[in-house]
């Protein structure tokens, strides 16, 4: 018996190491957000009123910076439905699980105006508002975020962040983007994107030097996204620069610089 169930294990391990893994679900205080799953059939999904995720067709990577799906996933369709937050509180992404151990993390912003379900992810303005990578040791043996948030006692991944206390109310679009690096010279991304509805007081808004568009925003030339980890130059490095802008701390006002 112990056996079987050793082997069972392998099994399900093998199956979800070539699966990659992607965001499930969100949670706001004690609110649980359900998102898109590609393994159930998207007609019982697509445009269904509880839905607040683009829909994303499956758990591959996008492998090109030019890729239309960089935004918001492949095809990106838009949801009916928005996950109400305030400005100051935290919102939490949900991974079943997630297998690889290289790369930065990254969460982005983009105001929609009147509607996100009208708009077009590739020409809206991206800013960051989070982002973690090596957190200590050096490239290989050392410790990233994308490790460290893994569970492995069955309980689910849990990447909480801070929707910035001063930020505009609006309805925005959160994309939470994983860069694997783990191939040499073949980034891996993997983002996903919700609609939410942000309430409060704040008036703040970033500068354009904190935005960017996706695709657009990242070149291929980019040495923290066409990486060999493995080489002799990289392996042993302890530092590690995370691609685009650096994040919004929530103060800077497009409208008023010096505010």
């Amino acid at each position: 018996m112990a056996r079987l169930i050793i082997l069972a294990a392998l099994a399900l391990l093998a199956s979800t190491v070539a699966a990659h893994g992607g965001l499930a679900n969100y949670t706001v205080g004690d609110t649980w957000y359900r998102g898109y799953d590609p393994d159930e059939p998207l007609e019982i999904q697509e445009g269904q009123p509880w839905m607040v995720q683009r829909i994303w067709a499956t758990i591959d990577p996008i492998f090109f910076v030019n890729d239309t799906g960089l935004a918001c996933n492949t095809p990106g369709t838009a949801p009916p439905s928005y996950i109400p937050v305030k400005a100051g509180e935290n919102i939490t992404a949900v991974y079943w699980y997630w297998l690889h151990p290289y790369g930065p993390m990254s969460v982005w912003l983009a105001d929609c105006g009147e509607s996100c379900e009208d708009v077009n992810v590739n020409d809206l303005d991206w800013f960051k508002i989070w982002e973690a990578g090596l957190l200590e040791g050096n490239i290989i043996e050392g410790i990233w975020y994308q490790k460290a948030f893994q569970n492995w006692d069955g309980s689910p991944d849990l990447w909480p962040v801070t929707i910035p206390a001063t930020i505009k109310p609006g309805k925005y679009i959160i994309r939470h983007e994983i860069l694997s690096i783990h191939i040499a010279n073949k980034p891996q991304f993997y983002p996903e994107c919700a609609h939410l509805e942000i309430s409060g007081t704040g008036t703040a808004v970033p500068s354009s030097e904190y935005t960017i568009k996706f695709p657009g925003g990242y070149t291929m030339d980019d040495p923290s996204i066409n990486i060999d980890i493995y080489s002799d130059e990289n392996k042993g490095a302890t530092n590690y620069t995370i691609a685009g802008p650096p994040v919004w701390d929530g103060l800077v006002n497009k409208y008023c610089q010096d505010c």
